[in-house]
Protein backbone atom coordinates (compact mmCIF):
# COMPACT_ATOMS: atom_id res chain seq x y z
CA UNK A 1 0.00 0.00 0.00
CA UNK A 2 1.36 3.04 -1.01
CA UNK A 3 2.40 4.83 1.98
CA UNK A 4 0.97 8.19 2.17
CA UNK A 5 -2.39 6.08 1.85
CA UNK A 6 -1.58 4.48 4.47
CA UNK A 7 -0.99 7.58 6.92
CA UNK A 8 -4.73 8.83 5.44
CA UNK A 9 -6.39 5.46 6.78
CA UNK A 10 -4.94 5.87 9.93
CA UNK A 11 -6.27 8.92 10.82
CA UNK A 12 -9.91 8.20 9.13
CA UNK A 13 -9.71 4.89 11.22
CA UNK A 14 -8.79 6.68 14.39
CA UNK A 15 -11.13 9.48 13.86
CA UNK A 16 -14.26 6.84 13.42
CA UNK A 17 -12.74 5.04 16.75
CA UNK A 18 -12.99 9.11 18.78
CA UNK A 19 -16.28 9.93 17.00
CA UNK A 20 -17.85 7.10 17.51
CA UNK A 21 -17.49 7.63 21.72
CA UNK A 22 -18.03 11.43 21.28
CA UNK A 23 -20.93 11.17 19.09
CA UNK A 24 -23.22 8.80 21.20
CA UNK A 25 -22.09 10.86 24.54
CA UNK A 26 -23.03 14.04 22.66
CA UNK A 27 -26.54 12.68 21.96
CA UNK A 28 -26.89 11.83 25.38
CA UNK A 29 -25.86 14.03 27.38
CA UNK A 30 -29.32 16.11 27.55
CA UNK A 31 -31.05 12.92 28.89
CA UNK A 32 -28.01 10.92 31.02
CA UNK A 33 -27.64 14.09 32.95
CA UNK A 34 -31.01 16.29 32.91
CA UNK A 35 -30.15 17.28 36.81
CA UNK A 36 -30.40 21.19 36.82
CA UNK A 37 -29.44 21.08 32.89
CA UNK A 38 -25.47 19.65 33.86
CA UNK A 39 -25.72 18.07 30.39
CA UNK A 40 -26.80 20.92 27.99
CA UNK A 41 -24.24 23.51 30.39
CA UNK A 42 -21.80 21.00 29.39
CA UNK A 43 -22.60 21.13 25.72
CA UNK A 44 -22.94 24.77 25.83
CA UNK A 45 -19.75 25.52 27.98
CA UNK A 46 -17.90 22.99 25.45
CA UNK A 47 -18.90 24.86 22.48
CA UNK A 48 -17.66 28.07 23.64
CA UNK A 49 -14.17 26.69 24.81
CA UNK A 50 -14.45 25.56 20.90
CA UNK A 51 -14.54 29.22 19.90
CA UNK A 52 -11.49 30.65 21.72
CA UNK A 53 -9.28 27.50 20.59
CA UNK A 54 -10.29 27.91 16.80
CA UNK A 55 -9.05 31.52 17.27
CA UNK A 56 -5.66 30.89 19.14
CA UNK A 57 -4.44 27.28 19.83
CA UNK A 58 -4.45 25.50 16.18
CA UNK A 59 -1.51 27.39 14.34
CA UNK A 60 0.59 27.81 18.06
CA UNK A 61 0.09 23.81 19.03
CA UNK A 62 0.85 22.37 15.13
CA UNK A 63 4.05 24.53 14.96
CA UNK A 64 5.33 23.50 18.22
CA UNK A 65 4.21 19.52 17.99
CA UNK A 66 3.47 18.82 14.73
CA UNK A 67 0.43 17.58 13.47
CA UNK A 68 0.91 13.84 14.88
CA UNK A 69 1.11 14.94 18.21
CA UNK A 70 -1.20 17.52 18.31
CA UNK A 71 -3.60 15.14 16.85
CA UNK A 72 -2.91 12.48 19.77
CA UNK A 73 -2.71 15.30 22.30
CA UNK A 74 -6.18 16.47 21.22
CA UNK A 75 -7.32 13.15 21.22
CA UNK A 76 -6.69 12.73 24.91
CA UNK A 77 -8.87 15.69 25.35
CA UNK A 78 -11.95 14.09 24.19
CA UNK A 79 -10.91 10.95 26.37
CA UNK A 80 -11.13 13.24 29.65
CA UNK A 81 -14.45 14.12 28.30
CA UNK A 82 -15.90 10.25 28.35
CA UNK A 83 -13.70 10.20 32.06
CA UNK A 84 -15.96 13.24 33.15
CA UNK A 85 -19.25 11.24 32.22
CA UNK A 86 -17.93 8.48 34.71
CA UNK A 87 -18.86 10.61 37.68
CA UNK A 88 -20.83 13.72 36.48
CA UNK A 89 -20.91 16.32 38.16
CA UNK A 90 -20.87 20.37 37.71
CA UNK A 91 -16.98 20.03 39.22
CA UNK A 92 -16.33 17.24 36.38
CA UNK A 93 -18.13 17.43 33.65
CA UNK A 94 -17.81 21.62 32.82
CA UNK A 95 -13.89 21.12 32.99
CA UNK A 96 -13.43 18.25 31.00
CA UNK A 97 -15.87 19.98 28.38
CA UNK A 98 -13.59 22.91 28.72
CA UNK A 99 -10.55 20.30 27.55
CA UNK A 100 -12.70 19.02 24.69
CA UNK A 101 -13.34 22.22 23.66
CA UNK A 102 -9.84 23.30 24.11
CA UNK A 103 -8.59 20.18 22.20
CA UNK A 104 -11.33 20.46 19.14
CA UNK A 105 -10.07 22.84 16.55
CA UNK A 106 -6.31 21.82 16.97
CA UNK A 107 -7.60 18.16 15.93
CA UNK A 108 -9.43 19.07 13.20
CA UNK A 109 -6.75 21.46 12.25
CA UNK A 110 -3.89 19.29 12.36
CA UNK A 111 -5.75 16.34 10.68
CA UNK A 112 -6.52 19.02 7.36
CA UNK A 113 -2.83 19.86 7.63
CA UNK A 114 -1.57 16.18 7.13
CA UNK A 115 -4.05 15.09 4.83
CA UNK A 116 -2.87 18.11 2.51
CA UNK A 117 0.84 17.73 2.69
CA UNK A 118 0.47 13.89 2.03
CA UNK A 119 -1.83 14.63 -0.81
CA UNK A 120 1.07 17.38 -2.29
CA UNK A 121 3.51 15.12 -1.28
CA UNK A 122 2.21 11.91 -2.97
CA UNK A 123 1.26 13.83 -6.35
CA UNK A 124 4.66 15.59 -6.46
CA UNK A 125 5.99 11.68 -7.16
CA UNK A 126 3.66 10.80 -9.39
CA UNK A 127 3.69 13.93 -11.19
CA UNK A 128 -0.40 14.27 -10.65
CA UNK A 129 -2.85 17.30 -9.48
CA UNK A 130 -2.47 18.04 -6.20
CA UNK A 131 -5.91 19.67 -5.29
CA UNK A 132 -7.29 16.77 -6.85
CA UNK A 133 -4.97 13.77 -4.48
CA UNK A 134 -6.28 16.07 -2.06
CA UNK A 135 -9.26 15.61 -2.55
CA UNK A 136 -9.25 12.06 -2.85
CA UNK A 137 -7.73 11.84 0.20
CA UNK A 138 -10.53 13.66 1.66
CA UNK A 139 -13.19 11.69 0.11
CA UNK A 140 -11.50 8.61 1.91
CA UNK A 141 -11.57 10.53 4.76
CA UNK A 142 -15.03 11.04 5.15
CA UNK A 143 -16.09 7.79 3.85
CA UNK A 144 -15.00 6.02 6.81
CA UNK A 145 -15.48 8.94 9.44
CA UNK A 146 -19.09 9.71 8.76
CA UNK A 147 -20.46 6.52 10.02
CA UNK A 148 -18.71 7.01 13.09
CA UNK A 149 -22.23 8.52 14.19
CA UNK A 150 -24.24 5.75 13.30
CA UNK A 151 -21.99 3.54 15.46
CA UNK A 152 -21.77 5.36 18.48
CA UNK A 153 -25.12 5.73 18.65
CA UNK A 154 -25.97 1.75 17.96
CA UNK A 155 -23.45 1.10 20.86
CA UNK A 156 -25.57 3.44 23.15
CA UNK A 157 -29.02 1.83 22.03
CA UNK A 158 -27.94 -1.85 22.08
CA UNK A 159 -26.59 -1.61 25.54
CA UNK A 160 -29.62 0.25 27.42
CA UNK A 161 -31.87 -2.07 25.79
CA UNK A 162 -30.71 -4.42 28.40
CA UNK A 163 -32.30 -2.44 31.39
CA UNK A 164 -34.71 -4.96 32.96
CA UNK A 165 -36.81 -2.15 34.40
CA UNK A 166 -38.90 -0.42 31.67
CA UNK A 167 -42.22 0.37 32.67
CA UNK A 168 -45.39 1.64 31.49
CA UNK A 169 -46.11 5.03 30.79
CA UNK A 170 -49.02 6.59 32.37
CA UNK A 171 -50.80 9.22 30.17
CA UNK A 172 -50.39 11.66 33.36
CA UNK A 173 -46.41 11.05 32.78
CA UNK A 174 -46.57 11.62 28.66
CA UNK A 175 -48.14 15.08 29.11
CA UNK A 176 -45.45 16.30 30.22
CA UNK A 177 -43.38 15.27 26.91
CA UNK A 178 -43.93 17.03 23.68
CA UNK A 179 -43.50 21.13 23.36
CA UNK A 180 -46.02 21.97 25.97
CA UNK A 181 -44.84 19.26 28.48
CA UNK A 182 -43.51 20.42 31.81
CA UNK A 183 -40.41 21.76 32.95
CA UNK A 184 -39.33 18.70 34.85
CA UNK A 185 -35.21 17.95 35.54
CA UNK A 186 -35.80 14.80 34.85
CA UNK A 187 -37.61 13.77 31.59
CA UNK A 188 -36.09 10.45 31.85
CA UNK A 189 -37.88 9.09 34.83
CA UNK A 190 -41.47 9.71 33.11
CA UNK A 191 -40.92 7.42 30.27
CA UNK A 192 -39.17 3.83 31.02
CA UNK A 193 -36.97 4.05 34.50
CA UNK A 194 -33.38 5.13 33.84
CA UNK A 195 -30.60 3.13 33.04
CA UNK A 196 -28.75 1.53 35.99
CA UNK A 197 -25.64 2.82 36.83
CA UNK A 198 -24.09 -0.60 35.85
CA UNK A 199 -25.21 -0.26 32.29
CA UNK A 200 -23.98 3.46 32.01
CA UNK A 201 -20.36 2.23 33.28
CA UNK A 202 -20.44 -0.32 30.76
CA UNK A 203 -21.23 2.40 28.00
CA UNK A 204 -18.61 5.19 29.16
CA UNK A 205 -16.18 2.39 29.29
CA UNK A 206 -16.75 1.17 25.74
CA UNK A 207 -16.70 4.68 24.97
CA UNK A 208 -12.92 5.29 27.05
CA UNK A 209 -11.47 2.40 25.54
CA UNK A 210 -12.57 3.57 21.68
CA UNK A 211 -10.91 6.94 22.64
CA UNK A 212 -7.60 5.37 23.98
CA UNK A 213 -7.77 2.89 20.95
CA UNK A 214 -7.80 5.66 18.20
CA UNK A 215 -5.07 7.41 20.21
CA UNK A 216 -2.57 4.15 20.27
CA UNK A 217 -3.43 3.89 16.32
CA UNK A 218 -2.40 7.16 16.08
CA UNK A 219 0.56 7.23 18.24
CA UNK A 220 1.53 3.48 16.75
CA UNK A 221 1.02 3.99 13.33
CA UNK A 222 0.95 7.55 12.06
CA UNK A 223 3.92 8.50 10.29
CA UNK A 224 5.63 11.81 11.42
CA UNK A 225 5.76 14.39 8.32
CA UNK A 226 8.79 14.21 6.81
CA UNK A 227 11.91 16.49 6.76
CA UNK A 228 11.27 17.25 3.19
CA UNK A 229 8.08 18.68 3.94
CA UNK A 230 8.67 20.45 6.94
CA UNK A 231 9.14 23.55 5.10
CA UNK A 232 5.41 23.12 3.57
CA UNK A 233 4.00 22.79 7.21
CA UNK A 234 5.77 25.81 8.28
CA UNK A 235 4.12 27.64 5.24
CA UNK A 236 0.74 26.57 5.82
CA UNK A 237 1.37 27.37 9.37
CA UNK A 238 3.29 30.81 9.46
CA UNK A 239 0.90 32.60 6.48
CA UNK A 240 -0.74 34.38 7.91
CA UNK A 241 0.36 34.67 11.48
CA UNK A 242 -2.51 33.52 14.09
CA UNK A 243 -2.98 37.15 14.98
CA UNK A 244 -3.35 38.30 11.64
CA UNK A 245 -5.92 35.71 11.36
CA UNK A 246 -7.75 36.67 14.25
CA UNK A 247 -7.73 40.63 13.13
CA UNK A 248 -8.84 39.89 10.07
CA UNK A 249 -11.66 37.63 11.32
CA UNK A 250 -13.29 40.66 12.37
CA UNK A 251 -12.20 42.82 9.86
CA UNK A 252 -14.33 40.42 7.39
CA UNK A 253 -17.06 42.03 9.17
CA UNK A 254 -17.21 44.78 7.03
CA UNK A 255 -18.35 43.33 3.89
CA UNK A 256 -22.20 43.36 4.76
CA UNK A 257 -22.86 40.40 2.83
CA UNK A 258 -20.97 38.13 5.91
CA UNK A 259 -22.74 40.37 8.36
CA UNK A 260 -26.13 39.20 6.45
CA UNK A 261 -25.00 35.65 6.68
CA UNK A 262 -24.63 35.44 10.39
CA UNK A 263 -28.19 34.79 10.91
CA UNK A 264 -28.02 31.45 8.68
CA UNK A 265 -24.49 30.65 9.87
CA UNK A 266 -25.85 30.10 13.60
CA UNK A 267 -29.30 29.12 12.25
CA UNK A 268 -26.96 26.08 11.81
CA UNK A 269 -25.76 25.95 15.34
CA UNK A 270 -29.39 26.47 16.34
CA UNK A 271 -31.13 23.75 14.51
CA UNK A 272 -28.30 20.82 15.10
CA UNK A 273 -28.63 22.01 19.33
CA UNK A 274 -32.13 21.69 19.32
CA UNK A 275 -32.50 17.70 17.79
CA UNK A 276 -29.48 16.97 20.22
CA UNK A 277 -30.64 18.68 23.85
CA UNK A 278 -34.11 19.37 23.06
CA UNK A 279 -35.42 16.91 20.88
CA UNK A 280 -33.94 13.69 21.92
CA UNK A 281 -34.58 14.25 25.85
CA UNK A 282 -38.11 15.78 25.53
CA UNK A 283 -39.66 13.76 22.93
CA UNK A 284 -37.78 10.70 22.70
CA UNK A 285 -36.66 9.96 25.72
CA UNK A 286 -39.50 11.29 27.76
CA UNK A 287 -41.90 9.14 25.58
CA UNK A 288 -40.28 5.65 24.54
CA UNK A 289 -36.72 5.90 27.11
CA UNK A 290 -33.07 6.89 26.75
CA UNK A 291 -33.05 3.51 24.24
CA UNK A 292 -34.22 4.75 21.79
CA UNK A 293 -32.51 7.86 21.72
CA UNK A 294 -29.27 6.07 19.62
CA UNK A 295 -32.10 4.63 17.08
CA UNK A 296 -33.52 7.92 16.76
CA UNK A 297 -30.04 9.89 16.20
CA UNK A 298 -28.50 6.86 13.67
CA UNK A 299 -31.40 7.56 11.52
CA UNK A 300 -30.89 10.85 11.37
CA UNK A 301 -27.01 10.35 10.65
CA UNK A 302 -27.35 7.94 7.80
CA UNK A 303 -29.75 10.52 6.16
CA UNK A 304 -27.68 13.30 6.61
CA UNK A 305 -24.63 11.39 5.11
CA UNK A 306 -26.79 10.48 2.11
CA UNK A 307 -28.19 13.89 1.34
CA UNK A 308 -24.94 15.50 1.73
CA UNK A 309 -23.31 13.49 -0.77
CA UNK A 310 -26.59 13.61 -2.93
CA UNK A 311 -27.00 17.91 -2.80
CA UNK A 312 -23.08 17.95 -3.29
CA UNK A 313 -24.01 16.25 -6.39
CA UNK A 314 -26.80 18.08 -8.00
CA UNK A 315 -26.12 21.54 -6.78
CA UNK A 316 -24.71 21.80 -9.93
CA UNK A 317 -27.34 21.27 -11.79
CA UNK A 318 -30.38 22.99 -9.45
CA UNK A 319 -28.27 25.57 -8.20
CA UNK A 320 -27.85 26.36 -4.28
CA UNK A 321 -31.46 28.55 -4.31
CA UNK A 322 -33.79 25.89 -4.66
CA UNK A 323 -31.90 23.36 -2.11
CA UNK A 324 -32.09 26.19 0.25
CA UNK A 325 -35.91 26.76 -0.53
CA UNK A 326 -36.26 23.10 -0.08
CA UNK A 327 -34.83 23.26 3.32
CA UNK A 328 -36.47 25.85 4.51
CA UNK A 329 -39.84 24.02 3.83
CA UNK A 330 -38.85 20.83 5.52
CA UNK A 331 -37.51 22.41 8.32
CA UNK A 332 -40.55 25.15 8.96
CA UNK A 333 -42.92 22.13 8.31
CA UNK A 334 -41.02 20.11 10.74
CA UNK A 335 -41.02 22.79 13.42
CA UNK A 336 -44.72 23.52 13.10
CA UNK A 337 -45.35 20.04 13.29
CA UNK A 338 -43.58 19.59 16.61
CA UNK A 339 -45.56 22.40 18.08
CA UNK A 340 -48.79 20.43 17.27
CA UNK A 341 -47.72 16.95 18.05
CA UNK A 342 -48.27 15.00 21.33
CA UNK A 343 -45.55 12.58 21.54
CA UNK A 344 -46.90 8.85 22.26
CA UNK A 345 -45.07 5.57 22.46
CA UNK A 346 -47.69 3.62 20.10
CA UNK A 347 -46.37 6.43 17.25
CA UNK A 348 -43.01 4.69 17.18
CA UNK A 349 -42.14 5.54 13.34
CA UNK A 350 -43.30 9.18 13.58
CA UNK A 351 -40.28 9.84 16.18
CA UNK A 352 -37.76 8.26 13.11
CA UNK A 353 -39.67 10.63 10.64
CA UNK A 354 -39.05 14.19 12.23
CA UNK A 355 -34.93 13.46 12.29
CA UNK A 356 -35.21 11.67 8.72
CA UNK A 357 -36.16 15.30 7.64
CA UNK A 358 -33.83 17.36 9.86
CA UNK A 359 -31.25 15.08 8.34
CA UNK A 360 -32.36 15.95 5.01
CA UNK A 361 -32.29 19.85 6.05
CA UNK A 362 -28.94 19.81 7.55
CA UNK A 363 -27.51 18.09 5.06
CA UNK A 364 -28.37 21.60 2.64
CA UNK A 365 -27.46 23.79 5.60
CA UNK A 366 -24.33 22.15 6.11
CA UNK A 367 -22.71 21.90 1.81
CA UNK A 368 -24.59 24.82 0.45
CA UNK A 369 -23.83 27.27 3.64
CA UNK A 370 -20.14 26.44 3.36
CA UNK A 371 -20.76 26.32 -0.80
CA UNK A 372 -21.70 29.53 -0.08
CA UNK A 373 -18.81 30.84 2.13
CA UNK A 374 -16.16 29.43 -0.48
CA UNK A 375 -17.83 30.90 -3.59
CA UNK A 376 -18.44 34.62 -2.21
CA UNK A 377 -15.83 35.28 -0.36
CA UNK A 378 -12.93 33.46 -2.70
CA UNK A 379 -10.44 35.76 -1.93
CA UNK A 380 -10.51 35.81 1.85
CA UNK A 381 -11.56 32.42 2.55
CA UNK A 382 -9.75 31.82 5.81
CA UNK A 383 -11.46 35.06 7.43
CA UNK A 384 -14.96 33.59 5.70
CA UNK A 385 -14.23 30.29 7.14
CA UNK A 386 -13.32 31.48 10.80
CA UNK A 387 -16.36 33.82 10.61
CA UNK A 388 -18.30 30.45 9.81
CA UNK A 389 -17.16 28.66 12.80
CA UNK A 390 -17.32 31.29 15.28
CA UNK A 391 -21.15 32.14 14.33
CA UNK A 392 -21.81 28.83 14.46
CA UNK A 393 -20.65 27.76 17.65
CA UNK A 394 -22.33 30.74 18.75
CA UNK A 395 -25.59 29.14 17.58
CA UNK A 396 -24.94 25.59 19.53
CA UNK A 397 -23.55 27.92 22.83
CA UNK A 398 -26.86 30.36 22.75
CA UNK A 399 -28.96 26.86 22.01
CA UNK A 400 -27.71 24.57 25.12
CA UNK A 401 -27.46 27.74 27.11
CA UNK A 402 -31.28 28.61 26.99
CA UNK A 403 -32.30 24.65 27.01
CA UNK A 404 -33.37 24.13 30.51
CA UNK A 405 -34.54 27.87 30.94
CA UNK A 406 -36.91 27.78 28.38
CA UNK A 407 -40.20 25.37 27.53
CA UNK A 408 -39.64 23.75 24.14
CA UNK A 409 -42.43 25.51 22.38
CA UNK A 410 -40.79 29.06 23.23
CA UNK A 411 -37.71 27.33 21.39
CA UNK A 412 -39.74 26.01 18.53
CA UNK A 413 -40.90 29.31 18.15
CA UNK A 414 -37.32 30.56 18.27
CA UNK A 415 -35.92 28.53 16.04
CA UNK A 416 -38.74 29.16 13.43
CA UNK A 417 -37.96 33.01 13.63
CA UNK A 418 -34.12 32.57 13.04
CA UNK A 419 -35.19 30.45 10.23
CA UNK A 420 -37.54 32.94 9.02
CA UNK A 421 -34.56 36.10 9.47
CA UNK A 422 -31.93 33.83 7.93
CA UNK A 423 -33.76 33.08 4.55
CA UNK A 424 -34.39 36.86 4.84
CA UNK A 425 -30.84 38.26 4.85
CA UNK A 426 -30.00 34.98 2.19
CA UNK A 427 -32.09 36.38 0.16
CA UNK A 428 -31.14 40.15 0.29
CA UNK A 429 -27.53 38.56 -0.52
CA UNK A 430 -28.36 36.61 -3.41
CA UNK A 431 -30.17 39.79 -4.65
CA UNK A 432 -26.69 41.65 -3.99
CA UNK A 433 -24.67 39.47 -5.89
CA UNK A 434 -27.41 39.10 -8.97
CA UNK A 435 -27.31 43.28 -8.94
CA UNK A 436 -23.21 43.23 -9.31
CA UNK A 437 -23.13 40.56 -11.79
CA UNK A 438 -26.16 41.29 -14.11
CA UNK A 439 -27.13 38.64 -16.82
CA UNK A 440 -24.93 35.71 -14.63
CA UNK A 441 -27.07 33.74 -12.38
CA UNK A 442 -25.70 33.08 -8.91
CA UNK A 443 -26.70 30.05 -9.35
CA UNK A 444 -24.33 29.19 -12.52
CA UNK A 445 -21.38 30.55 -10.74
CA UNK A 446 -18.50 28.56 -10.06
CA UNK A 447 -20.30 26.96 -6.58
CA UNK A 448 -19.36 23.38 -6.64
CA UNK A 449 -16.79 24.09 -3.95
CA UNK A 450 -15.60 21.24 -1.96
CA UNK A 451 -17.47 22.76 1.14
CA UNK A 452 -16.33 19.29 3.51
CA UNK A 453 -12.79 20.45 3.47
CA UNK A 454 -13.34 23.70 4.75
CA UNK A 455 -16.32 23.02 6.83
CA UNK A 456 -13.91 21.05 8.92
CA UNK A 457 -10.38 22.54 9.08
CA UNK A 458 -10.84 24.63 12.30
Amino acid sequence: MERNLKNVLVISFGFLLLFTAYGGLQSLQSSLHSEEGLGVASLSVLYAALILSSMFLPPVLIKKLGCKWTIAGSMCCYIAFSLGNFYASWYTLIPTSVILGLGGAPLWSAKCTYLTIAGNSYAEKAGKNGKDIINQYFGVFFLIFQSSGIWGNLISSLIFSQAPNKVEISEENLACCGAYGCMTDTTNTTGSAGPSSSLIYTLLGIYTASGVLAVLLIVTFLDQIKSHQAETEKEILETPSFWSTFLATFQHLKDKRQCLLIPLTMYSGFEQGFLSGDYTKTFVTCTLGIHYVGYVMICFSAVNSLCSLLFGKISQFTGRKLLFALATVTNAACIIALLLWKPHPKQIAVFFVFPALWGLSDAVWQTQTNGLYGVLFEKHTEAAFANYRLWESCGFVIAFGYSTKLQVYIKLYILLSVLVLSMVTYGVVEYLEAKSSPGTPPATKKENVEPVTQETCM
